[in-house]
This record gives C-alpha cells, structure tokens and sequence, in this order.
C-alpha cells in the first residue's frame, strides 16, 4: 500500500509524513487507540482516503488517514493481541504450553510485562478457567527455564532474556543482589522451593548458610524476630540439602534466652505464617516452663497468635489449664478485646461450659477498656455487629434474669452508636422477648400479674422442677456423651443433643417469666353484679336461642369439657364487667355471636366447694 500513500501525499489529500505510518498499520492489520483500545483494520477507501476499523465498542468505524496515522498505535502481526484477533482458538491451544504463551506474551510488551498486565490479555477471553492454577504452573515452569526472571514482587516485571541462565545462577545471583535481611530471607525462600533443581546444591546451600549466619550473628540483639527468621529459613534450607552444621552458629534457642526478650513482643514481630514454627521452637528450648508462658502470653496478643498458642496448648494435652486460664480471664473481666475476638470467631465445642453471657459482659468491659488505649482496634466491635447468632448463642442457656442485666449493661455501654446499639438490643429481644419491656420502657400486656388459681399454679411450679431438676442436667449428660463420640461435624446425637437443650431452655425462661407474673387466688365470694374471673356466666345465644355457660376462672385454667375457660380467651374477654341483661359480641367457635347475659354466680364460696 506504500505505493497508493505515495500518490495520495502527491495529490495533497494527505502529508508526506503519514505515509510511513500508515504503511505500518496497513502492513499490521491492527492498531490501538488510548480511548477504543484494540482495533482491527477492516479496509482502505483511497478514494475518500479512510479506513474502516473494527474496534471493540465501535465496529465499522471510519477514521481519515491523516487522523488515522496521528492517532493511531501500529501493533505488529505476531503481538498477543493481533494474534487473538486473527486466530484466537489458536492463541487458546497455545495455554497448554504455558512457556511459549508467556514469551509470546512478554515479546509482546518489548520483553517485560507485570503480572497484571499478562492476566489482563489472557483472561478471560484465552484462559477462562482456574487462570490462578495456570499462573502459579507457569511460574514454577519459567523459575527453571533459564530465560524468564520472575520477581519476588507482584508489581516487579517478568522479563524474557534470549541469553540462558542457569536456575542455581539466577537464584544466588538475586540473593546476592537482596539488601539486607529481610529481603534476603524472602530469596531463601525461591531456593528452598528450587532446590529440587539446582545443579550443585550443596554449594549453593553452603554460600547462602555462611551469608545467613553472618546476618543472624549480626541481628539477635538488634532485631531478634527477623534473626529467628532467619534462623528457621537457614535450617529448611539444610534439611534440604544436607549442608554441613557450621560450628559456632546461633540457634533459636539462643535467641529465645536473650536477656531481655518479652516473649509476646518477639512473637508478634515474627510474620503470621512463622509463628507456629517460633512456638515449637520455644516450646523446645524451654520444656520446664514453655507452658505457663504462653498462658501468660495468651492475653497479650493478636487473635491470630492468640489461636495458634491455643491449638499449641490442646494439641499437647494442655485442654485443662487452658480453660482455667480463659476462665478466669473472663470471670474476672480481664480478657482483651484480641483474645475475645478469637474465642468469639471459634465458639469451639471444646469451650463450650465456658460460653455463656458472661462472655458478652467481658467483651463490653474490654471494649470499653480499649476505648483509652491509645492503639485500639474495633474489630472486637465490628465481629459483633457481623456475626447475627453470636448473642443469641452466648445467652442461649442464660437464666432470664442475667439476660435483663446483661440487656441494661449493653444499653448503658458507651461502645457502640445509637443504631448499632438498636440492632444488638433486637437480636436479644429475638432470643428473650421476656427483655422487650427492658428496651420499649412500656408495660405490655405480657408484662402485668397473671391471675391463677392456686391449683393451676401449683401445676406450673412442679413443671418447672421437673424440667430445671431432671430433664436439663439428663440433658447435660446426654451432651457430654455425645461429645465423647468426637468429630462434632458429623455428631448427630451431639447436635441433637444441643437442639433439645435450646428447646428445654426456651421453656425455662418461659416459665420463670411466668412465674414471675403469676398471683396466686382462690376466688372466693367474688362479687356478681358484673362478669369478672371467679363467676359462672349463663348466655343466651340470640341468634340461635341456645343457653351456654362459662366458668371464668385463672390465666391457665381450661376444661372445654366443663365449660371452664381462661378470663384471658376471647369469649371471656368481651363479656368481663358486664352485668345480667347486657349484650355482648363475643367469638364462640371461630364466629362472632350476640349474646344476653341471663345470670352471674360466685363459683366459690365458704358455703360451697368449687365444683
């Protein structure tokens, strides 16, 4: 096409200084725009002296050559994307050979591309499945080929280099390279997962153990978190390799009987992912008293090295002076908010006669307590607020009147806001809506003294012994039991074994508030010149003429049979305080009727037993 741009640029419809450019977009069919993007070059009008180009949000586009060959990048045949263009199930075939993809890739972008940049020409259209799996194969495939260097930082380039390079040259090349420790432990780490393929291991290890040793001489007292890193990377480095011990190099015990050293402070300072191997360690140098250190340590430290001390603890058969230690610690409300976020997030079964609403009541206290530290975190806070169960679960086996303190402490905290507080204070009404009066301020009809006969009440006491003294602590067993079988997954008698104590403790609560409003009567002489609980009322249906009668007696009396109903029903509820002759529209059967009182009578009197 050079030849058709040399006669457009005599004839003056475009400048001398496009037809090279033009050529190079011609000649590579393709071309990027900085606001279109990629764009395929569909054909050349030389008469009108356009073209027509297929871009991804502008298909059939016209665009003037003089314009074109401003504005417009040439990408050659073989680059990434004109090769997606023009044969992509082609480029699709290519991601099973994960090294040639990525050199065609780098080629692309003039030998070096960050990981972001290759992700975002693959996927989804070239690899649209799992491309995480294929990325972390095509890093272990290029760290061996001795073409590609792959950084240690995601935002470090991959590069293509056409000269070869040994693995075992490229790894020791880079640690000599890495300023200062920390960087150098993160090389360790590529050789430790190269050595499989180093051609000369022993020599390797051997350079990169005395520089270690060195670093580490040079740290333990300065910054002794990083020399136990160190200390743990040199010695999987020589498990891998049989390397020689060199005489006279510090060990972590060494580090850990340092003058000086806070255990906590150093644990917290070695990365998440060490902080197991730096517990073993410390339990190894220190068998006498490892223990009681980390007990102590316990509430000092962050959820994450609060749960690996914990697993370090049950795993070595310390279960029962762990719960003592978090026992105390939540009794006496000295638990860290950090200790409690762990313990909030496990709820583990092995814990679980220790969970109970005193845990929220520490919780309160250490949040409160965090609110004048000056390094506070609101994570406690914010775990609370996410996890919807955590209230209901703690209060669960809560006698109703711990649940009401409790209800009063969360409404006077100064912790959390005014809507937060709402959302908290509802999922405890949710789980004890005895509480609801506690929150609204109001006396609701729930909350007023229930009229009983003493009978009746005598019935509901021995049905609340009978569950608090016999069928809870059977319960109890049965739980025990059933946790002995292990695996609480996948314990079904355990798990229903903790669904009937929910419901055993839902009847509990129901019956303390029952109790609690109910007012023992005998009835006796009641007055009869209206309807009130105590009376025999006769009724005359008007509608029908059938004569009814109905013995108005306490909240939990009801003997159809007899015709005896509760004064709380709402047969009875409209004719109460109503006297011989009036009407009423009372409910009988699931219909409204009229009826006329015709007579009222005392069930009970000196004079004659209740019938």
């Amino acid at each position: 096409m050079r030849e058709e741009f040399e006669k457009l640029a005599a004839a003056g419809k475009i400048e001398g200084k496009h037809v090279e450019p033009l050529t190079h977009l011609v000649d590579g069919g393709c071309c990027s725009h900085r606001s279109w993007g990629f764009g395929k070059i569909k054909a050349v009008d030389t008469v009108f002296a356009r073209f027509t180009i297929d871009f991804n949000s502008k298909a059939g586009h016209t665009m003037d050559l003089s314009f074109a060959a401003e504005q417009l990048k040439p990408i050659p045949k073989n680059h990434i994307l004109a090769r997606k263009a023009a044969d992509l199930d082609a480029v699709r075939h290519l991601a099973a050979h994960h090294l040639d993809l990525i050199k065609l890739v780098l080629n692309s972008f003039d030998g070096k591309a960050t990981a972001d940049q290759i992700q975002s020409v693959l996927v989804p259209d070239v690899i649209a499945d799992d491309y995480k799996k294929w990325w972390e194969t095509a890093k272990r495939e290029m760290k061996k080929d001795g073409h590609f260097i792959v950084p240690t930082k995601k935002t470090e380039p991959v590069v293509y280099q056409a000269q070869e390079t040994s693995l075992q040259d490229r790894v020791l090349a880079d640690f000599r390279a890495a300023k200062g420790l920390k960087a150098r432990i993160l090389i360790v780490a590529e050789i430790i997962k190269a050595v499989p393929d180093l051609k000369d291991k022993q020599t390797a290890a051997n350079e990169v153990i005395a520089v270690l040793n060195a670093d580490i001489t040079s740290h333990q007292r300065t910054q002794p978190a990083v020399a136990l890193e160190a200390i743990f990377m040199r010695d999987e480095l020589r498990a891998d390799t049989t390397a020689q011990v060199v005489a006279g190099e510090i060990s972590a015990a060494q580090i850990w009987a340092q003058e000086g050293i806070k255990f906590s402070v150093l644990l917290e300072a070695v990365p998440a992912a060490k902080h197991h191997r730096a517990l073993e360690s410390f339990k190894t140098a220190n068998p006498e008293k490892w223990v009681e250190v980390l007990r102590s340590a316990l509430n000092l430290v962050s959820c994450k090295l609060a749960k690996e001390i914990v697993s370090l603890l049950t795993h070595n058969g310390k279960l029962d002076l762990l719960k003592e230690t978090l026992a105390r610690l939540i009794n006496q409300h000295a638990a860290s908010s950090e200790l409690l976020l762990w313990f909030a997030k496990e709820r583990n079964e092995d814990f679980v006669d220790i969970l109970g609403p005193e845990v929220f009541r520490a919780m309160l206290t250490a949040m409160e307590r965090d609110q004048f530290n000056e390094r506070r975190s609101n994570r406690l806070r914010d775990f609370i607020l996410e996890d919807q169960a955590l209230i209901a679960e703690l209060t669960a086996t809560a006698d109703i009147e711990i649940v009401k303190d409790l209800t009063r402490a969360l409404k006077l905290s100064p912790v959390f806001d005014d809507m937060d507080k709402r959302s908290l204070l509802a999922r405890l009404v949710k789980a004890h809506p005895a509480v609801q009066s506690l929150i609204t301020g109001e006396q609701t009809k729930q909350d007023t003294a229930l009229l009983v006969t003493w009978e009746s009440l005598e019935r509901r006491r021995v049905e609340y012994q009978e569950i608090v003294e016999k069928k809870i602590p059977a319960n109890s067993k049965e739980i025990a039991i059933a946790r002995s079988y292990g695996d609480l997954r996948e314990n079904h008698e355990y798990k229903a074994a903790k669904e009937m104590q929910k419901i055993l403790m839902r009847q509990k609560e129901d019956l303390e508030a029952a109790l609690n409003r109910a007012r023992g009567q005998d009835f006796l002489n009641v007055k009869t010149d209206v309807v009130a609980p105590g009376t025999i009322v006769q009724t005359t249906d008007l509608e029908s003429g059938q004569r009814e009668t109905f013995t108005i007696l306490g909240a939990w009396d009801s003997n159809p049979d007899k015709g005896i109903i509760s004064y709380l029903t709402p047969v009875a509820m409209a004719l109460l305080n109503h006297k011989v002759g009036d009407e009423v529209e009372a409910e009988l059967q699931g219909s409204k009727r009229r009826q006329r009182i015709e007579k009222i009578e005392a069930w009970k009197t000196e004079a004659s037993p209740a019938a």
